[in-house]
């Protein structure tokens, strides 16, 4: 298990200010942010790179916090594969395990060990400077495995990667997490944290600001920031007034939305996921209790679906398929009904 304890660092005018978590023992945790968010520079602190100003590291239940390097028991991989190109394939993965006295068949069957499990034992008398960039970062895999650390950790290492590169290297690093490697992998793209993470801690100037599984923290996130950075088109700001019950009203530019919650009356935002609306050719008698005509600004190709921007008085973004885009003609301009239940409305207190 990793344990992080309210690490800081200053580096020139960026901070990191009393970031904690916890990675539990072969699990695969994505820190999440922006460019500039400090994930990197956490990341070369937990690898020994960048010496905190205070704060522990835990790894194992030993305090690695001031260990150099090469006693630390991690493995790092950066986009930038930074393989040696003087040294073979086979001599780039066996190069951590040269200090250790397991001799040369032993260094022989490590090798070909973790260039099988990495896809690249047919490579292993090439130069790096003949790899494809999906290549060159199996071959940093391999190397940074080979010393067997307790934690890899992964530096946007996706990020220069072609479509196909990129779901192919996924493929193996859950391949690898599979067999019980624990894994810290640091990333922009929260695509990439959905499909790898078991666990997610986004970072926000310096801090980690919400961690929970991709599920948690995508479908509730805890502030405005996540929420935005997760791709949360219907982010409201506006007021929640009192009303009996957990039933309560949420009052937007003149807008009045019905939601459940037990929080106090004040200012705040809701946050309504764009594939809970539902779009129908006139108001509906079901039990969503938000209903509202909308004329459709736009209809354009989403990542999944097709996205349906439409104005209630103001801009909300909806996530159908493209059958109910064919089945309702749905076009610009056109005049429909949205709807959806007060429970897919998320309050945020200010």
């Amino acid at each position: 298990m990793l344990k992080v304890e309210n690490i800081s660092v200053r580096l020139g005018s960026f901070s990191l200010r009393d970031v904690s978590f916890t990675a539990g023992q072969g699990g695969y945790l994505v820190l999440l942010g922006m460019s500039g968010a400090g994930k990197s520079v956490l990341l070369q602190v937990l690898g020994g790179l960048i010496r905190p100003d205070g704060g522990r590291v835990i790894l194992g239940g030993r305090d690695i916090t001031r260990e150099k390097v090469q006693k630390r028991g991690v493995g790092l991989v950066f986009q930038d594969s930074a393989l040696f190109p003087h040294m073979s394939v086979y001599d780039n993965i066996a190069y951590p395990l040269l200090s250790r006295r397991i001799g040369r068949s032993g260094l022989r069957r490590r090798v070909l060990q973790l260039a099988g499990i990495t896809w690249v034992d047919h490579l292993l008398e090439r130069s790096p400077r003949y790899l494809s960039g999906g290549e060159q970062q199996r071959v940093a895999l391999a190397r940074a495995l080979a010393p067997g650390p307790e934690v890899l950790l992964l530096d946007e290492p996706l990020s220069s990667l072609d479509v196909q590169l990129r779901s192919d290297l996924r493929m193996l690093l859950r391949e690898i997490n599979g067999r019980g490697q624990s894994i810290v992998h640091v990333t922009h793209d929260y695509e990439e944290a959905a499909m790898l993470a078991g666990q997610i801690g986004v970072m926000e100037k310096g801090t980690v600001v919400q961690t929970g599984t991709a599920a948690e923290v995508f479908s509730d996130p805890r502030s405005e920031f996540v929420a935005r950075f997760v791709g949360i088109r219907n982010f409201i700001e506006g007021t929640l007034v009192q009303s009996t019950g957990t039933l309560k009203n949420f009052i937007a530019g003149g807008i009045s939305f019905t939601l459940l919650s037990d929080e106090p009356p004040g200012e705040g935002f809701v946050v309504v996921r764009a594939e809970d609306i539902i779009i129908s050719a006139s108001k509906t008698s079901s039990s969503a209790v938000n209903n509202f005509p909308a004329t459709i600004k736009s209809v354009r190709p989403a990542r999944v679906g097709t996205e349906v921007i439409v104005d209630i008085g103001r801009e909300m973004g909806a996530l159908v398929s493209e059958e109910s885009v064919a089945s309702l003609r749905l076009r610009p301009g056109k005049r429909v009904w949205i709807s959806f239940k007060a429970s897919a409305i998320k309050y945020i207190r200010g």
